[in-house]
């Protein structure tokens, strides 16, 4: 996974995080409900891309966001959601 470069964009209410690789896209999108709390509504990864670890790298760098800068994830996309039970040590970045 950490040969990935994600690059994050932020507008007003919703923001995403882009990961391309060998010219693929992969995105996670969210929402901003507050301050506090970002919505993690949707990750989409092309199927060029499956199986490369590319979505959880995705999550990753939204867990180490949500930690650095004080914020939670309330996981509504089912893969960030099924990210977050395989992954316990995430649990202080989440609001469930």
């Amino acid at each position: 996974m950490s040969e990935f470069e994600i690059t994050r964009e932020d507008g007003e209410t919703k923001g995403r995080y882009v990961l391309i690789h060998d010219g693929a896209e992969a995105e996670l999108t969210y929402s901003i409900l507050s301050p506090q709390t970002r919505i993690a509504d949707h990750t989409g990864v092309p199927d060029a891309m499956r199986g490369t670890g590319a979505g959880q790298a995705l999550v990753k760098r939204l867990v180490e966001d949500a930690r650095a800068e004080g914020w939670k994830i309330v996981p509504l996309c089912p893969f960030v959601n099924a990210q977050r039970a395989m992954h316990p040590e995430w649990a202080d970045a989440f609001n469930v």
